[in-house]
């Protein structure tokens, strides 16, 4: 993956411009998903479309060469088939759209590697169904090249390997059903994505190829969604189910995402995973039996860390990296029957510089040069704190946190909140040795729960891993979390 090495300029103007409180529209998205409504195509080609034959091999890709930028293009009923070398692929135009008719499939036949790629600007696609292309890992079917302003709406991408689509800057993506793909629904990469909007699709079945289980030490590369360096996503009024891995991960340099009004039930993983990333708020989500076979795996191999729906890990707000929030905003969200609640994590031996960062290479974005994280300036301020991704600014209030551990199948470590780190060790010139950092996340970098309402057997880990703590304790005068909640303790183990 390409690395970002600077701090995000400021945009001239967000595109991902503010958005109202949440409304409640989680109850209707499982009735109304995309999967099940995919509103059809265009029976007639609309005026001046150049029609495409499914008919005949290749004429997509032929008629697209031969016809000017900001063509349209309609695609009639049927199958339509690319060449048969892999490396067969639609190169739109700045300006082109493709919408295909009622039963419109673009078939890759397992056999070439990308649908539609190139840097081409403002390129619709719409009304397709994009099946059978083989992507490698890490790669994508629908704009493989991350062209810009891409509009992407109501296609089935589906059975797919790679990654149904990517993104590029100011892309939206509307009532899509990405289903059973190989690695990942969508994957935004690498620094050049800004202000996306993700709203109204259906995720669900992707990773289907259990990628993770291809590398001997996994990957850190599936799930429904992955974000890397993207400064700027709305995700919102998405339904993300049934996924093998995460649901929504951003991972490495990512900011000023809103992640409201989702569905997100029953994925392998996390609800939400927000990774070495900065400023975002999460509000009125539904979050229901996310991290169950996580949580299990943990437990089968004895690891008592806190799996949870909500994973902050390494990522917190920061007034200087230009966002919506200084803060990463928890709020006003409905967990139901998750493995865990939320847990904030910061790995003591992942920093810039640190060869346990696995994001290689890449430093914080109030860093430009990975070289300035060393002995002896990293052991004084400024850099002593700018060189780590810091687990800091996260406020979570006015969520309702339910779980029964009858229900998730759980006999020991479920049901936990967490606000924790480890003891720093590696490598040896590390300046963050022993407690330095699990007395800055827990006492130091303004990490507060208030205001919640809890019902079941909930449990807090505080500090490290082997601080399990009731609540009493952990509203108590040593951390002070939990001001104003309320708990109804019930459900039983």
């Amino acid at each position: 993956m390409a690395v970002f090495l600077g701090v995000l300029a400021p945009l001239a103007a967000l595109a991902c411009t503010p958005s109202p409180e949440p409304a409640d529209t989680t109850a209707t998205l499982a009735g109304s998903g995309a999967c099940r409504n995919l509103p059809p195509g265009p029976a007639e080609p609309p005026a001046g479309a150049v029609v495409v034959d499914a008919a005949v091999p290749g004429d997509l890709q032929a008629k697209t060469k031969a016809s000017p930028p900001g063509t349209t293009f309609w695609l009639r009923p049927g199958t339509h088939t690319l060449g048969t070398d892999e490396f067969d692929q639609v190169a739109p135009k700045d300006g082109n759209t493709y919408t295909g008719a009622p039963g419109a499939v673009v078939d890759g036949r397992d056999t070439n590697r990308y649908a539609f790629s190139g840097k081409a600007s403002g390129v619709t696609i719409e009304h397709l169904t994009v099946t059978g292309f083989d992507a490698p890992d890490n790669e994508g079917v629908v704009n493989h090249d991350s062209g810009a302003g891409w509009v992407i709406r109501s296609n089935l991408l589906t059975d797919n390997r790679g990654a149904a689509m990517m993104a590029g800057a100011r892309q939206v993506m509307t009532g899509n059903c990405l289903k059973d793909n190989g690695q990942y629904g969508l994957n935004a990469c690498c620094g050049d994505v800004t202000d996306v909007v993700l709203e109204g699709n259906e995720f669900v079945g992707n990773n289907a190829d259990d990628v993770e289980s291809k590398y001997a030490d996994g990957c850190g590369c599936t799930g429904a969604m992955k974000f890397w360096e993207v400064d700027g996503a709305d995700i919102r009024g998405n339904w993300i189910h049934d996924n093998r891995g995460p649901g929504i991960w951003a991972d490495t340099n990512n900011n000023d995402f809103l992640i409201e009004n989702n569905l997100i039930e029953n994925n392998d993983g996390a609800a939400i995973f927000y990774e070495t990333s900065y400023n975002a708020t999460i509000r009125g989500n539904t979050l229901k039996r996310n991290n169950l076979v996580s949580g299990r795996e943990f437990v089968d191999r004895d690891d008592n860390f806190p799996s949870a729906a909500v994973y902050i890990s390494e990522s917190g707000g920061d007034a200087r990296v230009p966002a919506r929030t200084d803060r990463i905003d928890i709020h006003d969200n409905e967990f139901q029957d998750n493995w865990g609640g939320v847990t904030l994590w910061e790995n003591a031996d992942r920093f810039c510089n640190s060869p346990a960062n696995t994001s290689t290479g890449t430093c914080t974005l109030v860093v430009n040069d990975v070289a300035n994280c060393a002995p002896p300036g990293i052991d004084t301020d400024p850099l002593h704190g700018d060189c780590r991704w810091k687990t800091q600014n996260v406020q979570v209030h006015g969520n309702r946190f339910e779980v029964n551990p009858r229900n998730i199948g759980c006999q020991a470590m479920c049901a936990r909140m967490a606000l924790l780190s480890n003891y720093g060790s590696s490598p040896d010139w590390s300046p963050y040795q022993g407690d330095v950092i699990p007395q800055a996340i827990t006492f130091d970098q303004n990490n507060r729960w208030y205001g919640n309402t809890y019902v079941g057997p909930w449990t807090f880990v505080a500090h490290d891993a082997s601080r399990l703590v009731e609540q009493i304790e952990w509203q108590g005068p040593v951390y002070r979390q939990d001001a104003g909640s309320t708990f109804a303790m019930g459900g039983g183990k």
